[in-house]
Parts: C-alpha cells; sequence; structure tokens
C-alpha cells in the first residue's frame, strides 16, 4: 500500500505483475457469464507500455484504463461528459418515485448534533420504508460557524474545544419502521444541491489530523465559490474541478450502546466519504439496531479518492434528498454502492492494508453470490479486472472500495446480478 514510495522501479514491476495478469484473461474469457468485447478491451489496456500510461495521465491511468468505456461514463449530471465516455447509462431508479415524503430542517439541539451518532436519543422521525426523506438547508461543521472568512486558528480551536467528537453537523437518527438486525436498507440518492460556497483546509500538525501532518504543520483554509449551474469549482485561475456533491456521511447506527464519535466509518457505513456516492447511485447498508436509525451530515461539493489533507471541497446543501427502501432478513456483512456503471463493494479498518483484504473479501464474495462465479474465478477476476481505490486515510478507520465495472459481464446476465443475492 506504499509501493510510490519506492520510485519508478516500483511502478515499473507493478505494470509488469498487470501484463502477466492479463494473460488470465484467456480462461475467464470462456466464462458463460463474461462479456468478450468486455473482456478484450481491458486486454489490450493492460498491454500499453509503461510509457504509453505516464504520457495520459501518470499512475492514475493506471486506474481508469482497465475501463474506457465504463467508466468514463458520467455517473450523475454533476459530472460533465468525459470524450469517448459511455453514449448512454440508464439510471437505477426513478429519480422522482411515489410515496411519502418527508422534511427535515437542520436545527441545532433538536434534528442536529455535532460529531456524534446517538443511539439513545429518540428518532426525530419515523418513516416507512419507501418514503423519501427531504433534508433542508444542511450546516457545515461546526453547527454552522464555519463560513468564508473563518480563519483556520479559528477552525482548529473548534475541534479543540469538542474532544471525542467529529465536526460533522449530523441529522438524526431517523427510523425505518420494520427494520431489524440482519436487514438491510437500501438508500437511493435522487438530489443532492449544494450551497454556493465551500472550503477545504488541513489543521495545524497538533491536532494529528489529515495523511502528513508533521510535513505541514501550519495548517491552511481555501474557500471556493459554487456554481451548480456551471458544474465546477475554480482553484485559482489555472485549476477548474468539476462538482461531484454527495454526503460524506450517511449510514444507520452501529451496534453500540452510547453516543459514539462520527469520524470512524464501518459496516454501518457512517463517514466512509465515498466520492461515487453521488446523485444516481444507491448503497446497501447492513442494520444493526432496531429502527435502523438512519444519520448523515458532512456535506462535500467534490473529493478525490483518498481525501488526503483532512477534508474534501465541505459545504452545506440545500437539499438532499434520499428514497430509503428496506430488504428483509438479507445477511449482508458490509456496504455495498452501486452506480449506473460499477458496483462497488467497500470495507475499514484501522490498518489500511487490512482494509484492503477485507474489501478484497467483500468483492470476491459480491462475485460468488450476486454474479455466480466460483470462488477461484471471483479472486482471479478480482485480480485483473477490478480497481481498487483507497476511499479516505483520514477518518482513524481507513477506508479501500473495488470498482466492479458492469461492461466486463454479458448485457443480459448482467441484468440478472443482485447486490443482495446472499446464496451462490
Amino acid at each position: 500500500m506504499h509501493g510510490c514510495a519506492h520510485g519508478g522501479g516500483r511502478v515499473e514491476r507493478l505494470h509488469d505483475e498487470f501484463v502477466d495478469r492479463a494473460a488470465n484473461l484467456d480462461r475467464l474469457a470462456h466464462h458463460d457469464q463474461l462479456d468478450p468485447a468486455g473482456l478484450d478491451t481491458f486486454l489490450r489496456a493492460r498491454r500499453a507500455t509503461r510509457r504509453d500510461v505516464l504520457r495520459v495521465g501518470g499512475l492514475l491511468a493506471y486506474t481508469t484504463a482497465a475501463f474506457p468505456l465504463a467508466a468514463q461514463a458520467a455517473p450523475h449530471p454533476w459530472l460533465p461528459p468525459v470524450a469517448g465516455g459511455a453514449a448512454h447509462v440508464a439510471p437505477l431508479f426513478d429519480p422522482n418515485p411515489q410515496g411519502r415524503a418527508h422534511t427535515v430542517d437542520s436545527i441545532p439541539g433538536e434534528t442536529v448534533e455535532l460529531g456524534r451518532f446517538d443511539v439513545t436519543k429518540a428518532p426525530i422521525l419515523t418513516i416507512d420504508p419507501g418514503d423519501t426523506i427531504v433534508y433542508r438547508n444542511t450546516l457545515t461543521h461546526f453547527l454552522g460557524a464555519i463560513r468564508p472568512g473563518v480563519s483556520i486558528e479559528e477552525i482548529a480551536q473548534l475541534r479543540r474545544d469538542n474532544p471525542g467528537r467529529g465536526p460533522h453537523s449530523i441529522i438524526g437518527p431517523i427510523a425505518v419502521r420494520g427494520a431489524a438486525p440482519g436487514d438491510v436498507l437500501e438508500l437511493r440518492l435522487l438530489r443532492l444541491e449544494p450551497i454556493e460556497y465551500g472550503f477545504n483546509f488541513n489543521n495545524p500538525a497538533d491536532l494529528r489530523t489529515g495523511a502528513l501532518p508533521d510535513e505541514f504543520p501550519e495548517g491552511q483554509v481555501r474557500y471556493f465559490d459554487i456554481d451548480p449551474r456551471e458544474g465546477i469549482v475554480r482553484w485559482g485561475d489555472t485549476i477548474r474541478l468539476p462538482l461531484g456533491p454527495f454526503q460524506g456521511t450517511l449510514g444507520v447506527a452501529p451496534d453500540v450502546s452510547e453516543p459514539v464519535s462520527s469520524v470512524p466509518p464501518g459496516p454501518f457505513a457512517g463517514n466512509l466519504d465515498l466520492r461515487e456516492q453521488v446523485e444516481g447511485t444507491r448503497i446497501f447498508v447492513p442494520v444493526f439496531k432496531p429502527g435502523a436509525l438512519i444519520f448523515t451530515g458532512d456535506s462535500h461539493a467534490l473529493q478525490g479518492d483518498g481525501e488526503v489533507n483532512l477534508t474534501a471541497v465541505e459545504t452545506a446543501m440545500r437539499e438532499v434528498r434520499v428514497q430509503v427502501l428496506l430488504h428483509k432478513a438479507v445477511p449482508l456483512a458490509w456496504p455495498i454502492a452501486e452506480t449506473p456503471t460499477h458496483w462497488i463493494p467497500l470495507a475499514t479498518h484501522a490498518d489500511l492494508n487490512e482494509a484492503f483484504r477485507q474489501c478484497l473479501r467483500n468483492v470476491v464474495d459480491f462475485l460468488v453470490h450476486s454474479a455466480r462465479m466460483s470462488p477461484l474465478d471471483a479472486y482471479g477476476l478480482a485480480s485483473v479486472a477490478v480497481s481498487f481505490r483507497v476511499t479516505q486515510v483520514v477518518n482513524a478507520n481507513q477506508g479501500v472500495h473495488g470498482m466492479i465495472a458492469k461492461e466486463l459481464f454479458a448485457e443480459d446476465f448482467r441484468k440478472e446480478i443482485d447486490p443482495l443475492r446472499r446464496t451462490s
């Protein structure tokens, strides 16, 4: 997990390893459920020379070269299409579902609490499966205290003044009628509309946050204007960043009996900081407490995988609209996200290497149960055709997610793949 520190030789070895593994696709291509055309595209991409890959974008190209059709398709309306991307991607669900809609405003001390999942608190709302939650006017970090003009010293002091809590303005809990441990919630992200400003900061070194606190000890905060109609955030005059709004924190109550910090994510989802969790995505989350108890917060305008300095472009939302479905008695152990182009098993752990191993197990489990592959073939396909990405490294429990491209599978079979199937 620290290969970049070893220089170009490590990159060359990784490239050679990818090419060697690609030879295994000749056997996997005969698997009835895989799309030979998709695998052939993958094979051609893996045969690119190291010089070719570095020419088109450095190490980042390794994460996208395998899926030039699927991975570059715009996963949601905020991201502009990329040249060469898929012409059309079918939505996963109706963005305007039938059923009741419940509006929740962010009111500190009533619907919002600073930096905790409080499982002892009475639900602020109870909904039925199939209902939609409309979160209006969410707050920036520290109950809305961060706004343009607030200094990094003031932000750092807010963190020092609130030990044991995260900076997030957490809304909840919201109970789902009939949800019980052993069930799964399906959270459909229907709308995510950010406000007109955002910010990125790293704390001073004494707070020990971010991936390199000792190398950037002074801390910094930058503020940005956001125009959703334009679809970008400008970093100065020369850098344009495409909007990708999502809730960094969205999940259910963990299996605890006392309030806990909102910082570490886990099997309950929570502060995953998964950048693919945008409009048009759904995430399946195991239930651990009666009523499930949904919490959300930590609104983002955009983020890179890793979230390395501690924060994304943090913001608040004018509106977050989430439909909640309930799946009874499904023994799912870890969250799985799904976009129109990918299935995304997730895992977290205090040790990044162990987070990767658990994510790999979750990917294999998905391919065995949902795609009906043998364990050995699932392990092989994970090696040659799944991109594993670092979700974030700054939330105590670090995250890894596996990107399983849907275009790898024959179209007819693809429609049969059910993320919640638990039998092979």
